[in-house]
């Protein structure tokens, strides 16, 4: 895979746009994790591309151990380090197994504020093998209502992408 990705010039509207540089960027997810094996490596890879192609204000995963979710490979300030099963959003999503969409994170009830700057959320859950969450991708934005369901769907992708390498 090449160092750089190939992303479209967008012009339409957001949800398009979005849907545009999820098309064009999901392969080359693909393609960059083919034949690595090593999961963190992965998981840094893929959160530099989400970075890159939106410019989100944090990106990262957190990787199920030990009876909570601690902190792994991310792009964006400095994050909490580790959070409880049914804690937060990142907690949530893990806890229902599905995607958790935030529009504005004041609203939602025990919400973690790792940064203040943080608007809005969205978290993934990821699972292994045998149907079980091993991880959370989780991405928060500086803008309120950032995310919607072209998002959750291109971010599940991602998440069953990962899902082949665990």
């Amino acid at each position: 895979m090449a160092e750089t990705l190939i992303l479209p010039q967008t012009t339409g509207t957001p949800d398009r746009d979005r849907q545009a540089i999820y098309d064009a960027l999901l392969p080359q997810l693909a393609a960059l994790t083919n034949g690595e094996p090593d999961l963190i490596a992965n998981l840094a890879n893929i959160t530099a591309a989400l970075k890159e192609a939106f410019g989100f204000f944090w990106i990262g995963f957190y990787l199920a151990k030990e009876g909570q979710l601690v902190l792994g490979p991310f792009q964006g300030p400095i994050a909490c380090t580790r959070i409880a099963f049914g804690k937060g959003v990142c907690g949530a999503a893990y806890t229902r197994q599905e995607t958790v969409l935030v529009p504005d994170v004041e609203q939602f009830p025990g919400h973690i504020a790792c940064s203040s700057a943080s608007r809005s959320e969205i978290v993934v859950p990821v699972f292994d093998r045998n149907g079980n969450v091993a991880m959370v991708l989780d991405i928060d934005s500086d803008q309120l209502s950032d995310f919607g369901e072209v998002d959750a769907r291109a971010l599940e992708k991602v998440g069953v992408l990962l899902t082949g390498l665990l």
